[in-house]
């Protein structure tokens, strides 16, 4: 049986050397930030800070900080979960192995959640400023919370069946929020709960909706998972959590709309409601980019209640540039829908969202090439159309760079092997034909290389049939670079970075002097002999490691104004080169900063850490 709420679970975590205590005050103002990153780096333990300052409620954090970690919490419920997941599937394993499947109804009773009269969470009621005031980054704009489940229902259709729950950013102050009293929402586009809120706007009603925080874990990791619209993410919560979610509705402010469901062994949970036309500026927020998102406006929710349990927990996570403790929530997620995947894309065998680039900007897939098995060469066709089908599901959607390539040309590639798959990719990429851009079309919130908010374009690369090239992975011999570019250092077989000036637009914006750079290249230079080339400010950074090159190549550049290319051409308004593809992947104005850490609690942090130390042996 899983876990009741969070307690069962720290005390679980204690048990078994997995969590460790900090009972040294430390302050929720970047400190106990600082302290997590730097954990989870190390690969260790959930941590139970005690005596955070300014605040009477323990905090916790670095509970999916491993794979192995995640994996033990839901140990219990997993193996009828991923049984489930096979049959989603192939429901016809059923039929060829039904002594396989015996358990299956357990899990589905354990999907209808139990509607209850009263719960631990009903038990407290405390005011907003209580509650932590976590800060993640210097240039935050206020205290967040960074593991909501954020619970809305459809004002169509009330209850739980049509209801949705998403970890969506919550500003708990700061910015023009009435103190105490409004907390803003972002959520981005492609989210389920922009549908009710859609219905609320039609009906000219205020939304109800309740930020839950704590409970047992399963509910936060059903708030981040991809699950298609018919299927109510508090559900899915049961499944993972190996027994019914008990919910209870509290009664109403009078004249707000519905009752809206509370996990009865939340720990904490903020109710309210949004309108269905006022904004507020939101952010900044240091992101999983490894940028700020910037002050936009966005929903804000206007509070009724903030109920806690009498042992109540704040659990919350920290996101930055890649690897974070959500790293370890995408590998988990990766591992339980990866048997779907098959029914819902047919002919696709492998996504993988690159997580290094920031998940979004860059989605690597293997795909089949059917269409014409009888052909002496194999093209990219079949490909074509299963690219499609991934930027049309969910949030795959939000992809900016696409890379795909068939199965069929080495069926032991793994899209999680990286290096292998450029290496595939690279030495088979024909850059006459392979590029398929989408311009002026919607990107991920969170991404600042495009042309304004959720605006930017997309670049499907299809790469089939037999290799086209040898990959080096020596800058020997390149000769002389043209003025202005020099540094010339491989990132990876087929992929150089060449350092060159800051970006300076010219013109509509174009980039002039990458232009001009690819103008100046002629098709026998030997920089030719690579298929990829970068374009940075720092070559030495980009080469460092393949997290580098893939975090600046994809997170800063716009595929239809950064990509260009040596001998380029317009042809019945497709765009290909003769020679090497060049990315911008300089750092542009329009561009978010990316995250510093504050020195001065960086030093503190690590005097904490130091032998004898309240920390010591952490990190």
């Amino acid at each position: 049986m899983g876990y009741l709420n969070l307690s069962e679970c720290v005390a679980d975590l204690e048990r078994h050397g997995m969590l460790r205590r900090i009972d040294f005050p430390l302050d929720p103002y970047l400190e106990v930030a600082e302290v997590q990153r730097r954990v989870y780096r190390a690969g260790g333990p959930a941590l139970l800070f005690t005596r955070p300052k300014n605040t009477r409620f323990p905090m916790v954090s670095n509970l999916f900080g491993t794979l192995e970690r995640t994996r033990f919490l839901f140990r219990d419920a997993l193996p009828r979960l991923e049984k489930l997941m096979r049959l989603q599937g192939d429901p016809g394993l059923a039929a060829k192995a039904p002594w396989k499947f015996w358990n299956i109804p357990r899990s589905v009773w354990h999907a209808w959640p139990r509607v209850v009269r009263r719960g631990p969470i009903l038990e407290n009621e405390c005011a907003l400023p209580d509650l932590p005031a976590l800060h993640c980054w210097p240039m935050d704009g206020g205290p967040f919370v960074t593991l909501p489940a954020v619970y809305s229902e459809s004002p169509d259709s009330p209850g739980w069946m049509k209801s949705n729950l998403g970890m969506y950013r919550v500003q708990l102050g700061g910015n023009e929020y009435i103190q105490g009293r409004e907390i803003g929402l972002h959520y981005q586009i492609h989210r389920g709960i922009g549908i009710h809120h859609s219905q609320a706007v039609a009906r000219g009603e205020k939304l109800r909706v309740a930020v839950w925080a704590g409970g047992p874990p399963a509910l936060a990791v059903a708030a981040v998972m991809p699950l298609p619209e018919n299927i109510p993410e508090v559900a899915f919560a049961g499944v993972l959590g190996g027994r019914r979610l008990r919910l209870v509705r509290p009664v109403a402010e009078p004249g707000c709309p519905g009752r809206v469901a509370i996990p009865a062994e939340a720990d904490f949970c903020i109710i309210g409601t949004i309108d269905p036309a006022q904004t507020k500026p939101e952010g900044p927020f240091g992101d999983h980019l490894g940028y700020y998102s910037l002050t936009h406006h966005f929903p804000f929710i206007q509070i009724e209640k903030v109920y806690h349990r009498r042992d109540a927990i704040w659990p919350f996570t920290v996101v930055g540039r890649p690897p974070q403790e959500d790293t370890s929530f995408g590998d988990f997620i990766h591992e339980l829908t990866a048997p779907v995947l098959p029914a819902v894309l047919k002919g696709v065998r492998e996504v993988n969202a690159v997580d290094a680039a920031g998940v979004h900007p860059l989605l690597l897939a293997i795909g089949s090439e059917r269409y014409v098995p009888y052909a002496r060469e194999r093209v990219p066709q079949e490909l074509l159309t299963q690219a499609c089908a991934i930027l049309g599901q969910g949030q795959l959607s939000l992809a900016k760079y696409l890379f795909i390539v068939a199965g069929e040309d080495d069926p032991a590639l793994r899209a999680r092997d990286i290096p292998a798959f450029f290496r595939h990719l690279l030495c088979r990429l024909d850059a006459r034909t392979d590029l398929h851009f989408l311009t002026r079309t919607t990107i991920d919130t969170l991404d600042y290389s495009g042309d304004g908010l959720n605006r930017g374009s997309k670049l499907i690369i299809a790469a089939a049939g037999n290799p086209r090239r040898q990959l080096t992975d020596s800058a020997a011999g390149l000769g002389e670079l043209p003025e202005g570019w020099s540094n010339p250092k491989v990132c990876a077989p087929g992929v150089l970075a060449i350092q060159g000036p800051a970006w300076v637009p010219a013109g509509s914006g174009a980039t002039g002097d990458a232009l001009r750079l690819a103008a100046t290249i002629k098709p026998d230079h030997p920089i030719n002999r690579f298929p990829l080339v970068l374009l940075v400010e720092d070559s030495d950074f980009a080469a460092a490691s393949h997290e580098n090159w893939l975090w600046q190549a994809f997170t800063r550049s716009n595929p239809a104004s950064d990509m260009h290319g040596v001998g380029a051409f317009t042809r019945d308004k497709h765009w290909g080169c003769e020679g090497s593809l060049l990315l911008d992947a300089r750092a542009k104005p329009h561009h978010a900063p990316p995250l510093m850490e504050d020195p001065s609690v960086t030093r503190r942090v690590e005097e904490l850490a130091a032998r004898g130390g309240p920390l010591a042996g952490l990190f």
